[in-house]
């Protein structure tokens, strides 16, 4: 089996970190990518574990000497994966699973273009956006889960709804209308791909 780079973006409330959190729960041999911010630790985070805490200036140095896959703004923070990283892990014989929106996902697919053949990320790479049935569902589920105001559910779903347009660009959609069918897809796609990048 070949070890994978794993890209999966989706909609807030579709089911990404459920499916994420199945995963690496039943699978040793997939791990989650730590990515590295700018943003202070929160309660009981560990540099290195839940992320990489990084200064500014030490950032902004990483970006400009190519050290990430890929890197966006979220909420006022920067946030990117370490290249090293994904690679030592996939070295390993380790899949690694990145959790990231439709622009990181375009950003690793432009890096990767550049990257020769042979390459071990450019070769194990697939991606996979998890779509809610609808919009309406989607809006149905934010409002169940009882944590967002309305005008925060309000800004999910325009979110939302910019994600939802970048689903195309994915080599595979898994529509979460059943989340014990959506994680059975979500396997039977890593083990297709596992096996087809020899």
């Amino acid at each position: 089996m070949r070890p994978l780079l794993i890209v999966i973006s989706a909609p807030s409330g579709a089911g990404k970190s459920t499916l994420c959190d199945r995963l690496l729960a039943e699978r040793n041999d997939i791990v989650y990518s730590v990515s590295c911010t700018t943003r202070k630790p929160r309660g009981d985070e560990i540099h290195g574990r839940e992320y990489f805490f990084l200064s500014e200036e030490q950032f902004d140095e990483d970006v400009k000497s190519g050290r990430f896959i890929e890197h966006a703004i979220v909420h006022g923070n920067k946030y990117a994966t370490p290249r090293s990283m994904v690679l030592e892990a996939m070295k390993s014989g380790k899949s690694v699973i990145m959790d990231i929106d439709v622009q990181g996902a375009r950003q690793i697919r432009n890096v990767l273009k550049s990257l020769p053949d042979d390459d071990l990320i450019k070769k194990g790479y697939t991606d996979i956006f998890v779509s809610p049935p609808s919009m309406v569902a989607l809006k149905e589920r934010l409002e169940r889960r009882g944590e967002d105001t309305s005008s925060e559910i309000a800004r999910r779903l325009a979110n939302a709804q910019i994600e939802m347009d970048g689903k195309n660009e994915y080599k595979y959609i898994i529509i979460n209308d059943n989340l014990d069918k959506a994680y059975g897809e979500l396997k039977i796609i890593l083990e297709n791909e596992a096996k087809n990048k020899n």
